[in-house]
This record gives C-alpha cells, structure tokens and sequence, in this order.
C-alpha cells in the first residue's frame, strides 16, 4: 500500500493514515480539520493515479459538452419512461426488495451524502470573479442558501434520525471513499482546480438511479425528498448540469497549457468512478446476512440478560446467544417452535410480538432499522393485501427561518462581524460555510449572509 507522503506539516492524529484502505480516518480528519491540505493533497494524488486506470468517458471537444449532457439526460429519461411502463403492467420493484433493503441503501451511503457538495468550498474564496458564479451558485443551493429545510445536510440527517440510522450498523471503509474524495477536492480547490471541476461535471449528471430510487423510496413509505430534490437540480437545461459544463469552458485557459488542464479535468470527471456505486451497494444487500450481523452485534449485550426458564431444543436463549456460529440454528429453532412463522403476517409471529409494540417484552431493544430487518425477513414472501400508499409530501411554503439567538456559535458568528466592513465580513464567513459547519445554525446564518454581500458587493 501507498503511504501516504508529504505528512510533515500534518496534524499528529493523521501520521498513520494510509491513503488506500483507510478512507475512513481520512474523512473524519478532513471533516474536522479544515487545515489538512497536506494530507488532502497527498490522498488525491494517490486517488488520481487510479483513476488514470479507468476508461476515459468525457468527449474530445468540450464544445460538444452541452449538447452531450442534454443527449445523456434525455436518455435517462427515455429508461426511466421504460422503467414506469414496466411498474405500471405489474413489475417489481427493481431496486429495493423491502423497507429494511431500502434503509440499508440510506445509511450505506450516507458518508457521501452527509458531505454534499464539499468538493467545491476551496472555491469560495473566488466570490469576486464571475467565471466561478455557476460553481458558487451550485454550492450554495447544495447548502439550501442558508434555510434548513432545503441544506441538503440538514435534509439527509433528518431522513437518517426518523429511522434510527446514524448508528445503526457498521459502515465499512470502501463507503467512505467517494465522501473522503469530496473533502479533499474542497481542501484543495486552486491547486487542484481542473480535477474540481471536472468532478464537478460528473457528479452533477444526472443518473437513472436516482428517479428509480426516488420511486422505491416513496413506494415504499420513506420521504424520497432528499433524492426528488437532486432530479430537479441537476438538469442539464437550466440546473447544476448546465452550470457544471459552462465552468469547465469559463475557466478553460487558452494558452498552451490548454491541453494538460483538460487532461486533469477528465481525471477528475473519473473520480467519480471510485469506489462502490449506489447500484453495487444496492445489489449488495443480503436480508439474512444483515439480520444475523445484526444479531450478532447485539449478543454480548444480551447473551446474560434471559433466564433459563424458556428453551429452544434443549437450550436456554443464553445458551443460544453465547457464540455468534449458534445464531441460524437458533433462528431456526423458534420457527421449529412456532414461534417464527416464515412467508406470513410478522403479527402473527410470537418472536414479533415480543419486540413490536408498547406493551412487548422487549420493547426498545430494537431500533427502527433493526426491527425492519426482523419484520421483512419473518415476512418474506408474504404481501399484505393492500398496497402501501406512496408516500407525498405536504405541499406548504417556505418555513419560517428561526435563529437561535443563544446559539453559543451564533453569539460568535456575530461578534466577529461586528464592525468589518463588508468585504471583510465575506472573509470571516467564509470558513463557517465549510463542510463541518454549514447545516449548523451559525452556517446556516452565514451562508445568507454571504449570500445578501454577494449580491451587495458584486
């Protein structure tokens, strides 16, 4: 493995890191130190060299970009119309098999999307220059130009704290890759500035599987807000698509160098082919696997916590519980025992009973997801009756922005803007704009006003 170099100027926490494998660790120390450029940097040029192995994708002549984005849009569109058809004559669902399939999907990615639009704050700092408007104008509506219930972090956190999913499973180190790129784009934004937009143009394209998702998603009873907001955005007419194709040929240099800087967009359009894809993670999913590893996770906690008055074929569910290999045999011995009964109504399962519900014996030892888990995989091929009804959000206006005063970074927010001019004052909140701090209260205040001397001082 590839060690990572230029670490002198590093934090001490970030020595050890190692730039394949460790994604992880590289994202939370880019998450939490704004000043990682060293390790940023050093993690990018590793990740580039891989992507230099990927097949080039990006036509010849950034001309014909515009025209190349609206023809892949429309076919996108022309699969999901297939797509529709296929639902409406009866088909399947053809990404997520059950609720606890689609939960699963959410947390696994939400690394990256807790991170949303990071790849472009080292922008920020060009506010002045107008080749960079349509990046900035991106960022800022990824970060819902300050109101919270359009910041695409405050959105996707909310999603993940209905269904108790922030912890709810281990998430492994490849997931943290794409969301690790992100912060190191944003780290890095002049020095490596061809790669940023160039990620840019690939991650704003819209893709087949996000309308499929949003669909599931809704069909299935969970808020596809998150998702449906992405389809509206990155169109290629007038969204983040456009915008995406426009910075490339705004900044394109026209002296000699014009050549190599297109070379490094194209690798940073291929960053985005790191790592695994919402597709892969889809189709990655096994019920029982996660139901057991679930289990599993839980048996040192609860291997002590039964008596022995009830047994399954000879032994107490302690017994049962002390050794992670005994858990299909013990799953299997409640349902020998009636106790799980497989294909049908969950309901009409004693071990379901037991765990859902106010009054049942173990009622909060399960979080949400856990729970789904166990109801689809009881459930298995048994459909209830009735169709859920997809699920469609109110249609209100905008709500009220609160500001907490007594927000202690608020106070501080404030303070530091008392009496800077206003170019000054752009400076100062800039930093609160980062990828840590902008679906904070105090970011959020930041970003409008950033947005209001923006458009003040231009």
């Amino acid at each position: 493995m590839t060690v990572l170099t230029r670490l002198h100027a590093a934090p001490a926490q970030l020595q050890t890191i190692d730039s394949v494998g460790d994604y992880r660790r590289i994202y939370e120390a880019l998450f939490a130190d704004e000043e990682g450029h060293a390790v940023a940097s050093s993690f990018l040029d590793e990740q580039l060299r891989r992507a230099a192995d990927l097949p080039e994708e990006l036509p010849g002549d950034p001309a014909s970009w515009h025209g190349w984005v609206a023809a892949h849009c429309a076919d996108v569109a022309r699969q999901y119309a297939d797509y529709l058809q296929q639902r409406k004559a009866g088909g399947p669902r053809q990404f997520f098999s059950g609720k606890a399939h689609a939960l699963y999907f959410l947390q696994a990615v939400a690394p990256t999307k807790q991170v949303d639009g990071a790849w472009l704050y080292g922008l920020m700092q060009h506010w002045r220059d107008p080749r960079f408007s349509g990046l900035l104008s991106t960022y800022l509506e990824e970060l819902g130009e300050g109101n919270p219930a359009q910041n695409h972090v405050v959105i996707y956190r909310k999603l993940l704290a209905e269904y108790d999913l922030e912890h709810a499973s281990p998430i492994t180190d490849e997931r943290y890759l794409q969301g690790a790129l992100q912060l190191a784009l944003g780290a890095c934004g002049d020095e490596y500035l061809p790669e940023v937009i160039g990620y840019n143009l690939g991650y704003e394209q819209l893709p087949l599987h996000l309308l499929i998702s949003s669909y599931e998603l809704s069909e299935l009873g969970i808020d596809p807000y998150y998702f449906t907001l992405h389809v509206t955005i990155d169109n290629a007419s007038t969204g983040h698509a456009q915008k995406a194709v426009q910075a490339v040929l705004d900044l394109l240099p026209m002296a000699a160098d014009r050549e190599d800087f297109l070379r490094r967009v194209s690798l940073g359009y291929r960053l985005n082919d790191l790592g695994q894809g919402s597709r892969a993670l889809i189709e990655g999913f096994d019920l029982q696997a996660e139901l057991l590893a679930m289990l599993e996770r839980k048996c040192p906690f609860a291997q002590h916590m039964h008596s022995d008055y009830c047994r399954f074929e000879g032994k107490t569910v302690n017994q049962w519980l002390a050794e992670p290999a005994h858990l299909p045999g013990f799953l299997q011995a409640l349902q020998n025992k009636g106790w799980i009964k497989r294909h049908e109504d969950p309901q009409a399962s004693r071990f379901w009973q037991l765990i859902d519900g106010d009054g049942a014996a173990m009622f909060g030892v399960f979080s949400a997801y856990e729970k789904q888990l166990v109801h689809d995989w009881i459930a298995g091929d048994w459909k209830p009756a009735s169709k859920t009804t997809p699920l469609r959000r109110p249609a209100i206006g905008q709500p009220l922005i609160e500001v907490p005063e007594q927000d202690a970074d608020v106070q501080q927010l404030n303070a530091t803007l008392q009496g800077l001019d206003g170019y000054a004052q752009i400076a100062a909140l800039i930093p609160w704009l980062a990828p840590a701090r902008h679906a904070h209260p105090a970011g959020l205040l930041a970003t409008r006003k950033f947005i209001e001397l923006n458009s003040s001082l231009r």
